[in-house]
């Protein structure tokens, strides 16, 4: 066998160009795949970073309040008792935040928008500290009362810098209007559509602007050691805590802010919790990484095809060229088997050295990418989530697109081969072309 590797591998050396063609073309298969994949992945995880950072939590536990049947608050009251539960409950909870949830008009000297407002207490948010990349201001200064942080195309918009205030003006849970004045304490740079309607604030001006109690939040975020225990704790919770006396609404896989219709419609008055996870609560977009994995997946059959044609018909011809040097194999004893084999070590050894050089190339561009903090377009930044283009390269995904395409060549090879085997030594002998 060892010996039929080295015939492989000093044939490959012999026939120069035709193994740097060849190669150079599973090469390029190769990287094309390791970039796709690795767009794919980044995209994924751009969108999972930017939503479970923001707004969602790995696993959500919300809720709405009704004073009356039609007037429903995205509000959890008495958060710290349920939160004290989720603790107990939940082995698998790296860490949980409660945030205020609402919706505001910002007013500066020059110009208003219209945003969703984050409560939160800076000083329990490790991961939005990790998340954030502050461009002017400090994160710490959310830890005073009357202060909030904007985006970077928010703050163009208003027209105001750190250390200017704007006016925050809402509608409370009975209807009323009131305005707090906030100073602009951060600017952060742009993550996506999240980033473009969201603002945050210290939870107590979140309360006071809609007249809140201090036991109450808007949800409680749930960040998992592991993000594949969500479904497990999302079921998990709904049977503890509807044990524990809360009333839990069936299971609605949408964002919350898409139920107001629906939960106003319903009779029933006083709190309801909601538990979710960061799919659902970015359910309204996620048809974009489907639409991207259906594309990758076309674009790798379309590839396979090309480089599985090219590979089959390099083949052919290099036996072609070779039938002489078979049929003196054949003619001192080589069985077919043999031949057979040292064609597919051949496309075996080809496969490898040409996919490792691609997955090197292709890795190397990723990082590149990656380095360069690539700009994406604005309307692209809006589906992804981050206005920087991020490619995920993943050893696992590297390997596996290695073994994926090797294996087709060798596959591929075995046709060419057999054929090779079957020639009779004194009709190869007397090929001539």
């Amino acid at each position: 066998m060892l010996q039929l590797f080295l015939i492989a591998f000093r044939n490959l050396g012999t026939h120069r160009r035709r193994t740097l063609l060849l190669g150079g073309a599973i090469a390029s298969v190769t990287a094309l795949l390791v970039i796709l994949m690795g767009l794919s992945t980044g995209m994924k995880e751009s969108m999972l970073r930017s939503a479970t950072t923001l707004s969602t939590g790995h696993v959500n536990v919300a809720g709405f309040y009704k004073v009356t049947a039609g007037q429903a608050a995205p509000v959890v009251t008495g958060y710290p008792a349920i939160l004290e539960q989720i603790r107990k409950d939940v082995p698998e909870l790296d860490f949980a935040v409660q945030r205020g949830r609402g919706w505001l008009k910002v007013v500066s000297e020059t110009s208003s928008i219209q945003v969703g407002v984050g409560g939160i207490d800076i000083q329990s948010e490790p991961g939005l500290r990790q998340a954030l990349q502050i461009r002017a201001g400090a994160l710490d200064g959310l830890a005073e009362s009357g202060t909030v942080l904007l985006f970077e195309k928010q703050a163009k918009k208003l027209n105001v810098q750190v250390g200017e205030s704007v006016t925050l003006a809402a509608q409370t849970l009975r209807g009323a209007s009131n305005t707090v004045d906030a100073r602009v304490v951060a600017i952060a740079a742009d993550m996506g559509m999240l980033s473009d309607f969201g603002i945050f604030v210290p939870s107590d001006t979140l309360r006071s602007l809609y007249q809140f109690k201090s036991d109450t939040a808007g949800a409680l975020l749930l960040y998992l050691k592991d993000i594949k225990h969500v479904p497990v704790v999302q079921a998990r919770l709904r049977q503890t805590l509807t044990d524990a006396g809360h009333t839990v609404m069936d299971h609605d896989p949408r964002a919350f802010f898409m139920k107001f219709e629906t939960v106003n419609r319903e009779a029933w008055t006083g709190q309801r919790l909601d538990i979710t996870n960061w799919e659902d609560e970015i359910s309204f977009i996620t048809w974009t990484l489907t639409a991207l994995n259906s594309l990758t997946g076309v674009l790798i059959f379309v590839l396979m095809v090309i480089i599985g044609v090219g590979i089959m018909n390099t083949l052919w011809i290099a036996i072609r060229e070779r039938t002489r040097e078979i049929g003196t194999l054949r003619a001192i004893g080589m069985q077919r088997t043999r031949v057979l084999m040292m064609f597919v070590f051949e496309a075996l050894l080809l496969g490898l050295l040409g996919t490792l050089a691609g997955a090197s190339m292709g890795l190397v561009l990723c990082l590149a990418v990656n380095a360069m903090a690539v700009h994406v377009p604005e309307v692209v930044a809006v589906f992804i989530m981050s206005d920087t283009l991020n490619l995920a390269v993943h050893p696992s995904s590297i390997l596996g697109a290695m073994a994926f395409i090797t294996a087709c060549t060798t596959v591929i090879s075995l046709i060419p081969s057999f054929l090779a085997a079957r020639l009779k030594p004194v009709t190869a002998m007397h090929h001539i072309g």
